[in-house]
């Protein structure tokens, strides 16, 4: 494994890599939660002002009120404020909840459910997002190789118990994909059907939609606001995202390799095209060779004598 030393200490490109990924994204809690929280504090605030001044003069409900109420609600669940709760809610923009969403903006899940609402909160995650996401994508293709790295370890074992190269290749692969698939896809559904209250299908709905990063935003962790510890809950929610990712990755990683062997999608080798080029520059400069170049010259004289008789 490539290392890095810096002042007589040895860093491993993974070890930089993630310390730098997490840095950077509770940098961006921090930022996040600095521009938008006030705002969303203000927004509940309103909210709940018109909501207690509708229910103080609007004794008969008409038409008129009853449109303007419901506009005034859909503006407080734009600025991400819950309409069927209080002021005394969990806010939207604490630091786990802005710790889950830098995790959504560096990976381009992007739920839809929550973003910043600031001129200056969307400034800076435009910014955060154009040095973050090749940060993340670099971080997952250094943990996918780590992954590689067991993988093949494993395959080596197994292998020096049974010697079938192809039947140990097979099992360690199904084994990979079998152990990420428990702790991945799997086990999660289980956390969220309890937490969040929903059923296994929709917990494993919600784990594939967010690790294939389409990210519908119809389901999101923590979305309530009468869970307890919302904030630790959605860190843990956002660090398994990033693991995931990178075992995705390398799955399919592999499934594009298998495809290209059995569908023969593979290029021929380089070598011999090399070997092909090299041949016929060998064969032009025998054609040029110094023995040979005495009767190039009188073939170009032979020429030019030929073309000034045509054009006398």
């Amino acid at each position: 494994m490539a290392q890095l030393q810096v002042t007589g200490t040895r860093f491993s490109w993974t070890t930089l890599l993630a310390l730098s990924q997490f840095t950077y994204l509770l940098l961006g809690a921090t930022v996040f939660q600095l521009l938008e929280k006030e705002a969303e504090s203000q927004n509940r605030n309103h909210f709940q002002m018109e909501k207690l001044y509708f229910l103080a003069n609007y004794t008969c409900l008409d038409g008129q009120a009853l449109e303007k109420f419901v506009q005034v609600i859909l503006d407080a669940r734009e600025s991400g404020v819950n309409p069927s709760g209080n002021s005394t809610n969990p806010s939207n923009w604490d630091f786990g909840s802005s710790f889950f969403f830098a995790g959504t903006v560096v990976t381009t899940i992007g739920y839809g459910n929550l973003s910043p609402t600031t001129y200056p909160g969307q400034v800076f995650c435009v910014f955060y997002a154009l040095c973050g996401i090749p940060l993340n994508l670099a971080f997952l293709n250094q943990l996918s190789k780590c992954l590689s790295v067991h993988l093949g370890r494993l395959e080596h074992r197994m292998m020096s118990m049974v010697p079938h190269k192809q039947c140990m290749e097979v099992l360690a692969v199904a084994l990979f994909l079998l152990m990420g698939s428990m702790l991945f896809l799997i086990f999660p559904p289980v956390i969220f059907s309890y937490v969040e209250g929903w059923s296994y299908g929709e917990g494993f709905y919600y784990a594939f939609i967010t690790l294939s990063t389409i990210g519908f935003g119809d389901y999101v962790v923590g979305n309530g606001q009468d869970k307890q510890n919302v904030s630790v809950y959605r860190c843990l929610a956002a660090v398994w995202i990033i693991f995931a990712l990178a075992w995705l990755a390398l799955l399919l990683n592999i499934g594009a390799r298998i495809m290209e062997h059995f569908l023969c999608l593979k290029q021929p080798p380089i070598t011999v095209r090399d070997e092909r080029k090299s041949s016929v520059k060998k064969q032009e400069e025998g054609l040029s060779t110094p023995e040979n170049q005495p009767q190039e010259r009188e073939k170009r004289e032979k020429k030019k004598c030929f073309f000034k008789i045509r054009m006398v």
